[in-house]
């Protein structure tokens, strides 16, 4: 530390201590801050729909860094302070396990929040109305049937999307 001190001066250790610690937005503003961006993320992941989750294009994820630069500047205010990032990474974390606990806990939550699956192939047949809800595009379910080694739709028993954005695709029995 003398060595530093030496080096940089007492003056400019003392504008970079108050710079990292000091907070220039009050603590309880950015743990509400936080809390809405979170709560803002999880309705809009659950309203706008799971591909986000399961299935990113190019342009998907133009749009999540985008978002996510936007929302950093919502949750931080005018803090560029390290502790200020501290506590609003310590509140998402927090919120998020408190979140996943009672998700874990209580079925009524658990398809509150993630949702339920839905059905996208039964028997070979494509379900038009699902696959409009959930946003997906002919080419995606193509595509999530090919992954699974199946070469046509009419091959496949049952194609489900997963609360977690994966589309899980079950063949029909050989024979």
């Amino acid at each position: 530390m003398h060595a530093m001190s030496a080096l940089l001066g007492a003056s400019d250790l003392h504008r970079i201590a108050r710079d990292l610690f000091h907070l220039q937005v009050p603590w309880p503003e950015k743990v509400i801050r936080s809390l809405i961006v979170y709560v803002f993320l999880l309705a809009a992941i659950r309203v706008f729909g799971r591909r986000e989750l399961g299935q990113l294009t190019a342009f998907d994820l133009i749009v999540l860094l985008t978002l996510s630069n936007i929302l950093q500047n919502a949750m931080i205010g005018n803090d560029n302070s390290l502790l200020g990032g501290v506590i609003g990474a310590v509140v998402l974390l927090g919120v998020n396990f408190g979140v996943a606990w009672a998700v874990f806990r209580s079925r009524r939550l658990e398809r509150l929040i993630e949702g339920a699956p839905k059905i996208l192939i039964h028997d070979g047949v494509v379900q038009r109305d699902a696959m409009a809800s959930e946003k997906l595009t002919e080419m995606d379910l193509v595509s999530a049937v090919r992954r699974e080694g199946l070469e046509r739709i009419e091959d496949v028993r049952l194609a489900v999307a997963e609360p977690n954005g994966l589309i899980s695709v079950i063949p029909k029995a050989k024979g």
